[in-house]
Order: C-alpha cells, then structure tokens, then sequence
C-alpha cells in the first residue's frame, strides 16, 4: 500500500472461447497454423458476406457467467464497433454494447489470508481482430488474419482491485476457471488469454476516482503484475512533481520493465456503436439456461471446501488438488476410501506430480486405476514396503501402464520388508554391537546418532527391515542401560 496514494485498478480479460469454428463463420480456431490459412471471404469481410452466430461460443459465454454469479439476460443483440485497425479487415468489429450477454457476478480472490470478493460489470462476446506482426520485416507489417473473427468473451471488472497482487491473483483465478468449465485453454502464451489493465491513482479517503490509463494485450500473469507495479511507480511520480495524469492507452515493454504511450484513450461515443444489423437478436429459454446450469462441474472453491470437510484434508492440500480440474477429477476417480485421501495427495502432489512434469505427461492419461492405489497405499502404509521404494521403484513401473500389480511388482524387485521382530532385533543388535563407542555418544545426549543407527540397519537388511518397527527396537536397546 502506497503512504499517501490509493491504488484503483479494473481488468478486461479477453478469453478466447475453445469452439471449432469461428464466431462468425465454419473457418477453423486451432492455434499454429500457417498465416492466412483460417481465412474464408467472411473473415475478410467482402462484399456481400453475412455472418451466421456460433451457438457453441453463446453456450460457453453463458456457462461462464452461470459460474460467475451473473445476471443472464434472457434475450440480446450484437452491436458493430466502428474502428480502423489494419488487422480487422471489416473495419468494425462485431460486439456488444448496452446489452451484453452476462451482467453483473463476481470472483472470489486470495492474497495471502485475506480473502475478497471482485465484482464484475459485464461479460460480452465479441470477435477477436487479426494479429499485426511488426518484426518479421524490417520494412513492412505483416498481417495474419487466422485470429480474425475467433469467438471472445471480455470480463469487465468493476474498479475493485487496489493492488499488483491483486490484479495477479485475480487474472490466475479467471484462468483457472475458464479452464476448470472448458470454455477456454487460458495459454496466455498462444494470445487465447490476454488481458488489459485501467489503473488509477486518488489520494487515501478521496472517493473520486483518478484520470486512469490503460495499459493493453498483457500476455502473462507476470507482465500483468510488473506492467501495473511499473505504472502505478509512473503515475505517483507525475503526480506527486506537480504534472497532470494524461488519459491514454499505453503498452508494456517486458524487456526493460517500462510502459510506454500509444494513442490516446477512447471513449464508447468513438467507437459509433449501432445494433448489428446482418445478425437477428437472440432468445434464450430458462428450460435452456436450467441444462447449462446443471451441466456445470462443482467448481473449484466448492470442491475446496468439500475435500476440507468430508475427507479432512488441510486447506493447503484442498487448493492444491483443487489447482487443476484435471488432477482434482483424477484425485476422486482414484481415491480407495476416504482413510486414504491424505496418503493420496501426498503421492500425487508429491512423486505423481514430479513424473507427469518430468514426462510431459497429463493427468488425464495416468494409467493407475483405484484397485493398484489401495494395495499400493495398502503395502506403504502397513509397513510392508518403504514410501521411497515405492515411489522410486514401483511408480514407474505402474506409470508406464503395466498389468502388473504393485504387489507383484515388490515381489520381483525384492521390495518387500520384514516387519518380523526375530529379525529386525537380530539386525538392531549386529549394527549395536558394531560400534560400541557410537552407542556411549548416543547415551551421552548426541541423539542425532540415531540416524545412523538406522541407516546401518537397512544397509544390513538390504531395505527390508520395517523403518517404524526399526525405530523402536533401536530407541528400546539404546536406553535400557544408562
């Protein structure tokens, strides 16, 4: 919090909507392909061409306010938005003004422990522009309009956001929960979530907000945090020297961490809004909106608080299943029993996580079914095998999709320990006897000796001793004579 100014932030997140086709028009979305390839004389806007509405991109724009909390209007129409850019080759976009799809909502944010609720305005639909390439020719800009025409819903929010982290913990949020409903990728990467930032400065206790600046087409988490750090620093220095914030719209330069102007700001009456009038409004049923409402996931702030409830799992493990859809539909279709839902998360956060990230691989295709986990945990948590064998010796095995059962797989590697006292207390007295002078330091108070202790023991054991069983054997020969 900045001593004498406070921090008024808004967000517009553009996210492109995961259809097959265009908002517009059949031509195809996927990312990757040869410039000008996903283009048709709709996307060009020739003379003479007519859009016709997606439904799929209507379906993912209402089931993304239903999770927000919006109000949904029951019927609506497209507006033309009058601007020149060379990449929009309409020369206007179509969008949506006075009546946009979704009103109103809000997202649930995390800062630290503190949390907060943002409101937001509005959630409309719009086609994207094309993409303007400035370095691929020294001489020219190059044109690629494959984008041109890709269905998008911008989140509008209310001024509520007073912090960089805030902004940073909203727009991951927003991803997660595009992803989590599968109306988009969120690869801010790939330019299918972007977003842009109107921040403002006001004196603390001033209600009236300050002249805001925008900064556009932030194409990461991190470039959204940095570029308002670096632009609330801009503004409280013309500010605090006596100069007056000018409203623009500028752009982030993540090579030197600096912002820089680009055209002064629009207001709503340059853009000339008028209805659309190629595309006939639209009519929603409730019976329509009830099959969106019910089709939707439990989301994941629910889903949350349910795994810290039903399965007592800490708030810590609950929203790191929860990071991911993916993993979280993986952690309940695997779970045995509820007993071994903490024995779970673990493996997955822990060796699960760490082979997927090492492999590239996907939750969706690890191949442990619920049966291999409950003997699995079963064989860990019953002392028959040690959590690093299992994890370093028995999960790649299963994780290469083998038949094979986790039991089996302990068998032929000579895995499985000797809970057997006879045994473990013959090797306890072999490694005591082996080192009487560590024994006297150990009586002596050097407790930490014990490691040692039981490291020989298993190097003796060749692994198969019971580490808990171990640990008391020791700890009862090692102080029955003081």
């Amino acid at each position: 919090m900045h001593p004498v100014y406070e921090v008024v932030i808004g967000l517009e997140v553009h996210a492109q909507l995961q259809t097959e086709s265009k908002l517009f028009c059949g031509d195809e979305t996927f990312f990757g392909a040869d410039p000008n390839t996903h283009v048709s004389a709709i996307t060009l806007g020739h003379p003479g061409t007519l859009p016709f509405l997606n439904h799929k991109a209507i379906e993912h724009a209402l089931r993304l306010g239903i999770a927000c909390d919006s109000g949904i209007g029951r019927q609506g129409y497209f507006a033309r938005k009058n601007y020149f850019y060379p990449d929009l080759p309409k020369g206007y976009q179509i969008s949506q003004h006075l009546d946009p799809i979704c009103s109103g909502g809000r997202i649930q944010i995390r800062v630290g422990n503190v949390k907060r609720e943002i409101r937001l305005t509005r959630i409309h639909l719009e086609e994207d522009a094309g993409k303007s390439i400035h370095d691929l020719e020294t001489d020219r800009t190059c044109l690629d309009y494959n984008r041109a025409g890709t269905p998008l819903v911008e989140i509008v929010t209310e001024p509520d956001l007073r912090s960089a982290d805030e902004a940073f913990a909203f727009l991951t949020e927003i991803r997660r929960l595009v992803r989590w409903i599968g109306v988009c990728d969120g690869n801010m990467e790939e330019g299918s979530l972007r977003c842009d930032a109107n921040i403002s400065i006001r004196p603390h206790g001033e209600t009236k907000l300050g002249t805001r600046v925008e900064v556009k087409n932030l194409n990461s988490v991190r470039n959204v945090k940095k570029a308002i750090e670096v632009e609330v620093n801009r503004l409280v220095s013309v500010v605090g020297s006596g100069g007056k914030v000018r409203q623009e719209t500028r752009s982030f330069n993540a090579d030197d961490d600096s912002t820089f102007s680009i055209r002064s700001k629009e207001d709503a009456e340059d853009y000339r809004y008028f209805p659309e009038p190629d595309l006939s409004p639209y009519l929603f049923s409730e019976s329509y909106l009830e099959e969106l409402r019910s089709g939707l996931p439990v989301l994941p702030e629910a889903l949350t608080e349910d795994l810290i409830i039903r399965l007592g799992l800490s708030e810590y493990d609950a929203r790191q299943l929860c990071d991911e859809k993916e993993l979280a539909d993986y952690f309940l279709e695997s779970l045995p029993a509820d007993k071994y839902a903490k024995s779970l998360c673990n493996w997955l956060l822990g060796p699960v996580r760490s082979f997927i990230n090492e492999e590239g691989a996907d939750w969706r295709n690890v191949p442990i079914r619920r049966d291999r986990w409950e003997e699995l945990l079963s064989l860990v948590e019953e002392g028959r095998m040690s959590f690093s064998a299992a994890s370093h010796r028995i999960l790649p095995v299963l994780m290469s999709g083998t038949d094979e059962s986790p039991v089996k797989i302990a068998e032929r590697l000579d895995l499985l320990q000797d809970a057997d006292t006879g045994d473990i207390l013959n090797w306890v007295e072999q490694v005591l006897g082996s080192m009487p002078e560590k024994v006297i330091e150990y009586r002596k108070g050097k407790k930490a000796l014990i490691g040692l202790f039981m490291g020989e023991v298993k190097k003796l054991s060749r692994g198969k001793a019971d580490p808990k069983r171990t640990n008391e054997i020791l700890l009862e020969k090692l102080n029955q004579f003081k």
